[in-house]
């Protein structure tokens, strides 16, 4: 029998652990069974959405035409996943999704119609990535723990998934990448898919528990914003 592509008949024990307790305690310790299919995937598409809301404004910014701001909004917005289904070993799928192209599609119609109202306001596009820095860390850790990546390989995973759409933002706008010169962009991320792993641990997974997560590295990214605050550069 296979969940989520995993074949779990290998984790039963010799003492004979019953497919019903196996299943609960699965459930016991992911987001996805914890919130509830259809939640996960409404964050994952908010995810989504305001990542490519980020790099739509970014092409904008950069003068791009319509194509231009709609494909960065597309990339942005699902490299991470991408990154992290290659890295677990499973297919790509949820970027074919059709809810996710028509989330990326808005996000960058929106950032090329609506662009310099949006820019405007004070620093749009670090809180629009700070927000999907936010979701993507903690949904990206649940994620590969579900296939049983292990602890640190999630936290590690959660993380990748967070940054690697800002990373690929800038670099298609040849721009250095934010998560190389700003040290409390990484952290953040790395802080909310900690958590995430360690409250898959503690067997402690709730909706709280996974809004404390994305919360905590939604403030630390903003004040990192707000007040300039980064590691110190090499000198």
């Amino acid at each position: 029998m296979y969940v989520d592509g995993v074949d779990i008949r290998r984790f039963f024990d010799a003492e004979g652990t019953s497919m019903n307790d196996l299943l609960a305690a699965t459930a016991s310790f992911n987001i996805t069974q914890a919130l509830g299919g259809r939640t996960t995937s409404a964050i994952f598409i908010c995810g989504v959405f305001v990542f490519g809301l980020s790099g739509g404004l970014a092409g904008a910014q950069k003068k791009l035409d319509i194509f231009g701001v709609t494909v960065l909004a597309g990339v942005v917005g699902v490299s991470g996943g991408a990154l992290r289904d290659l890295f677990i070993g499973i297919p790509a799928m949820r970027i074919l999704d059709w809810r996710i192209v028509v989330a990326v599609t808005l996000a960058g119609t929106l950032a090329f119609f609506a662009h310099r109202p949006l820019l405007k306001l004070h620093y749009p596009i670090q809180f629009l990535d700070a927000m999907g820095l936010s979701l993507f860390s903690v949904i990206g850790a649940d994620l590969a723990l579900i296939h049983h990546s292990g602890l640190l390989g999630a936290a590690l995973l959660g993380m990748a998934t967070g940054i690697t759409g800002g990373v690929v933002r800038d670099l298609l706008l040849n721009e250095v990448p934010q998560v190389l010169g700003s040290g409390l962009y990484a952290l953040p991320s790395f802080l909310a898919s900690g958590l995430v792993v360690l409250g898959y641990q503690l067997k402690e997974l709730s909706f709280a528990w996974c809004a404390v997560a994305g919360l905590s590295c939604l403030v630390l990214r903003i004040w990192a914003i707000v007040r300039d605050i980064n590691l110190p550069p090499a000198s």
